[in-house]
């Protein structure tokens, strides 16, 4: 059966881009495709500075987001990272294995280095191995696919290499994965700069679609949306008019329909707007109704993290036991002690 892992970062709210890039295809495909794991990866969101109690009640929302969208504890394993030690304790063994080389060549790293140094914040060492501990998250439980992200597959990548590498070195202990990516809307642009993406961590918020937006404001960000200056009427062009394309691909993604062919339909920037504006806000509904009902019970969205933190442990706990008795590390004392591989 093939195994699935993918998480998502406490680092904000829930973002439109979160839920068409990701999010919404774990819950209407990748859950029902075979044995899957959607984590939120709170251990990610302490590489840079950040407020605590925010960390905690970001993670507590986004929990709660994720079975509102539609993942269903009874089918996945839904969980918080931190909660399981086995991803600390393989990220150590995963540093011994990679070099500070391929660590240093990640984009990410180079660029949000660069802004915490522009900023005046010192640049954490987590910040620079945090790959590692990525890598970590997903080859703990012998995953065969990844679903991310344009942003994430150089991550992807580096998880295939330490893998390999490991078993090389030290015998066949990990399964080496592979990226998949969503069809449509892999990649939501900021809508007041729609070359950028729309992200969590993103300093101004009116071009962020936020996923507990109220209606008001959702249509509110989208009629202030950037378009593209020049003539021409409403056309799908990512390279020439990527404001134009980026609605479009928003109406395709929330609606339905090829963005292609939608352009045709339109004669103005404003009835485009307006329809893309309804289409997320009635595309969102059922899940802030649903993330109301999650938020007044607490006590069963803990119930549901607790359980699928205890199964995640019984699923990793076998591969990183034996990826320390193969690096040559000595069994736990107490317990069962590693196993080896496929026991």
């Amino acid at each position: 059966m093939t195994r699935i892992f993918s998480g998502i970062k406490p680092t904000g709210h829930m973002t439109l881009g979160n839920y068409l890039g990701a999010v919404r295809q774990w819950a209407a495909v990748d859950q029902y495709r075979g044995e899957a794991l959607f984590s939120v990866v709170d251990l990610h969101a302490l590489t840079v500075e950040h407020d605590p109690a925010r960390v905690l009640r970001l993670s507590r929302e986004i929990a709660a987001l994720l079975l509102a969208v539609g993942l269903d504890p009874a089918v996945c394993t839904v969980f918080v990272q931190s909660q399981v030690d086995e991803h600390a304790r393989l990220s150590y063994v995963l540093e011994c294995t990679a070099s500070d080389g391929e660590m240093r060549r990640m984009i990410q790293y180079r660029e949000k280095s660069a802004q915490a140094q522009a900023s005046g914040d010192g640049v954490r060492l987590s910040l620079l191995t945090y790959p590692v501990l990525m890598a970590a998250d997903i080859l703990a439980y012998g995953a065969d696919e990844v679903p991310v992200g344009d942003d994430q597959t150089q991550h992807v990548e580096l998880t295939r290499d330490l893998a390999v590498r490991f078993n090389q070195r030290y015998g066949e202990t990990f399964v080496v994965p592979r990226a998949t990516k969503p069809v449509v809307a892999a990649r939501v642009m900021d809508l007041q700069e729609p070359t950028s993406k729309m992200g969590k961590t993103t300093a101004g918020t009116g071009g962020v679609v936020f996923v507990l937006d109220e209606p008001g404001v959702v249509r509110k960000k989208v009629m202030r949306a950037v378009t593209d200056s020049g003539s021409g009427g409403v056309e799908y062009d990512r390279e020439k008019r990527p404001g134009v394309a980026n609605l479009l691909d928003l109406l395709a993604a929330c609606a339905g329909g090829e963005p292609e062919e939608l352009a045709g339909a339109y004669a103005s920037y404003g009835a485009l707007k307006k329809d893309v504006a309804e289409a997320v806000v009635e595309m969102l509904r059922p899940v802030r109704e649903r993330y109301a009902e999650l938020a007044a019970d607490a006590g069963h969205v803990e119930g549901v993290l607790r359980e699928g933190a205890e199964r995640a442990r019984a699923m990793a706990r076998p591969t990183v036991d034996a990826a320390y008795r193969a690096i040559g590390l000595l069994p736990a004392v107490g317990g069962d002690g590693p196993r080896a591989v496929g026991s």
